[in-house]
């Protein structure tokens, strides 16, 4: 069975909305935990700082970084840095005419697919 990039990208974001309200159900139980313990964590895991251009490792927690956010992660983005990633290409400048459009999130860090 062949899988589609766009199936792959709804996939990884689905994951990721449900990875999304387990976090909010601890923030519930326990306030402040988001913030302190769990963010942190994730922006630790996704390599923001070290690798500006996301890997195969980096991708799926930064989408969940993103499903944190008021707007939920939008699959399109997500598969064009799929078939970036697959392809072996270096990311494109988002000043790049016909560049992806910013993925929503809620950081400008988290944009997959500037440099």
């Amino acid at each position: 069975m062949d899988i589609s990039t766009q199936k792959l990208a709804e996939l990884i974001a689905g994951i990721a909305r449900a990875q999304a309200a387990l976090i909010s159900g601890i923030e519930s139980a326990m306030p402040g935990a988001r913030a302190t313990h769990i963010e942190p964590a994730l922006r630790n895991v996704a390599h923001l700082l070290d690798h500006p251009d996301p890997t195969l490792m980096d991708l799926p927690v930064r989408v969940l970084l993103m499903s944190l956010g008021r707007a939920g992660p939008d699959p399109d983005p997500i598969a064009r840095d799929i078939e970036r990633l697959f392809s072996g290409a270096a990311a494109a400048p988002a000043a790049t005419p016909g560049a992806a459009p910013p993925m929503q999130g809620d950081a400008s860090s988290l944009d997959l697919s500037k440099d």
